[in-house]
């Protein structure tokens, strides 16, 4: 089991990334069509939730881990303000970024804790 779940994080985290780095050789591969520019926004958070995955899905012992979570989240907050600052800014992206910033900072207090 926990070389299947190795292998899967692995290949997840790995697809996360080739989708955040290059959405339109995704988009181009997997539906044979080239994105518009609001589906790379989103191919990019979905990378990012993979890179989250596979980082939650390897194996680290008994405990469940919030490094996946954080990941994601803290990628997610950085993506969205360098979205933000390009000037692309819809009513709710600021309140996702404090969201994910709270988020991020009550797990990494979490983790201290535990540790």
């Amino acid at each position: 089991m926990k070389n299947l779940l190795t292998a899967g994080a692995i290949g997840e985290a790995a697809l996360g990334v080739v989708v955040f780095v290059a959405p339109g050789l995704a988009f181009a591969l997997f539906f044979a069509v080239e994105p518009v520019a609001s589906a790379v926004m989103m191919a990019r958070i979905a990378g990012i939730a993979l890179v989250g995955l596979g980082i939650a899905c390897y194996p680290r012992g008994p405990q469940p881990s919030p490094y996946g979570l954080l990941a994601y989240s803290t990628l997610v907050m950085l993506y969205l303000i360098d979205l933000g600052i390009g000037g692309v800014a819809g009513v709710l992206l600021w309140p996702a970024v404090v969201i994910h910033a709270l988020l991020s900072a009550a797990l990494i207090v979490a983790a201290r804790r535990t540790s």
